[in-house]
């Protein structure tokens, strides 16, 4: 069966009512489409720009499929959608990225798995169901190692890092669950490659960025990355490939290490997928032709994915917790380009905003 391409005036379904779907509807209705945003009680800044919206659980099959009917296609802002919603949702309409993808990615071990078996180098990795399981992987892969939970774990949540001396035992137990242990990279940077795929199976990468940390939140993302043309170029011929055997329609991140060799040649091991918009796009939304969140609207569509160049070089900084008290400085800034994504609440660790520069090419 034919997919049905969607017209102005249609309706994007979301599930999740974070920052992320507020950045997707504010794209959705430059493009002329309406937004029905479905997410459970929370602080959801998403509704407020929303032409629709649904509080509901991700449990409730009713409320989920009366939400799919409303609606000509449903995407997510979030990987922790679970199996079952996607499952009460398809019945009624599409799903974009597919439930498949949704699977594998929400889950580490399975992403490891799958990144495996499609030849893409990742550090070391063993699956960790209980204690016995975790001192054999340590034996296997040494120390320092670090403990991830197998789902939910994000800006650097539900992960321990494992050195000399570490009690495997509290450790095991402060993690709960299922979990995975990975071999420690020394690596050089971390980079990751934004690109979206089409309903026809077009490919469009945005450049390599290059992404810094602070307390396990990413902290600024700068573009382009520092690392050989050759390392780029490799890079998004890794993502292409991952998009592919996914069978992937939407926008999908990809963190990578780079890690520099003796001889100083680079090489790249895949760390993550993400399967929607992610923070290290943001700079596209000032930086690019068309924002990440556009390239989702149009490709969750069917229709024609856009121009991925860029205006310059450009730097984001994200704002987190109390640094968007400083919003007014920014404002002041010239060249700066303020985003905030309107939360109740400012935390530490919590992304508030984001703060965008771009310095143009020179014209020569």
């Amino acid at each position: 069966m034919t997919a049905r391409i969607l017209q102005p005036g249609d309706t994007v379904g979301i599930l999740g009512g974070g920052q992320l779907a507020r950045m997707l509807a504010l794209a959705a209705a430059e493009l002329g489409l309406k937004v029905h945003v479905y997410a459970p009680p929370g602080d959801n800044p998403a509704f407020e720009v929303a032409a629709a919206s649904t509080l509901g659980a991700y449990e409730d099959a009713e409320a989920l499929a009366r939400f799919a009917r409303a609606v000509s296609v449903v995407t997510y802002e979030f990987e922790n959608v679970p199996a079952d919603t996607v499952a009460a949702i398809a019945p009624h309409c599409p799903v974009r990225p597919n439930g498949h993808a949704l699977a594998i990615t929400q889950d580490r071990l399975l992403e490891k798995r799958f990144l495996r078996d499609l030849g893409l180098p990742t550090a070391p990795f063993a699956a960790v169901d209980g204690s016995d399981d975790l001192g054999r992987a340590v034996e296997t892969l040494g120390r320092p190692a670090i403990l991830k939970t197998r789902r939910f774990g994000y800006d650097g949540k539900g992960q321990i890092v494992l050195r000399d001396g570490t009690d495997l035992v509290a450790s095991g137990r402060d993690i709960g669950g299922p979990a995975i242990l990975e071999g420690f990279v020394p690596f050089g940077r971390e980079v990751s490659v934004v690109a979206a795929r089409s309903l026809d199976g077009a490919f469009q990468a945005f450049d390599l960025c290059e992404n810094r940390h602070r307390d396990g939140i990413l902290d600024t993302t700068s573009v382009p990355a520092t690392v050989a043309p050759d390392t780029a170029a490799e890079a998004i011929a890794m993502t292409r490939r991952i998009a592919e055997a996914l069978d992937y329609v939407g926008v999908l991140a990809v963190e990578m290490f780079v890690v520099p060799g003796p001889d100083g040649a680079e090489t790249l091991m895949v760390n993550e997928i993400a399967p929607r918009v992610h923070n290290s796009g943001h700079w596209t939304s000032d930086g690019a032709v068309t924002s990440q969140f556009a390239q989702q609207i149009r490709a969750v569509c069917g229709w024609p994915l856009g121009d991925t160049a860029r205006f310059g070089t450009v730097l984001m900084q994200n704002l987190i917790g109390d640094d968007a008290a400083g919003w007014a400085r920014h404002l002041a800034t010239p060249g700066a380009c303020l985003h905030l994504y309107g939360k109740a609440e400012a935390r530490p660790g919590r992304k508030m905003g984001h703060v965008t520069t771009v310095t143009p090419f020179r014209a020569d």
